[in-house]
């Protein structure tokens, strides 16, 4: 059975899901790491930014191995310019 994240999109993001948050399906628990691969198999015009985007996993910046679970809202956070 397919279970799914709420997925949120900023930036950069935003504009190749096209959408600012939609419902993404997983097979079930995954890593923040396996997530992003499988967004940026999804969605390959992500895959140049893969190394760069950041995930949060409800509201906290998260780490390639932090667990990601159905029902858990997910943001890609793009690299920020500035100065």
């Amino acid at each position: 059975m397919q279970s799914s994240v709420k997925l949120i999109a900023f930036a950069g993001t935003r504009d190749i899901l096209g959408a600012a948050q939609m419902e993404f399906a997983i097979p079930g628990p995954c890593t923040a790491e396996e997530f992003l691969i499988e967004v940026c198999r999804r969605y390959p015009a992500l895959a140049p930014y893969q190394r760069s985007i950041r995930i949060a996993v409800n509201g906290t910046y998260a780490s390639e191995g932090d667990p990601v679970q159905p029902g858990d809202e997910i943001a890609l956070i793009p690299p920020v310019a500035g100065g």
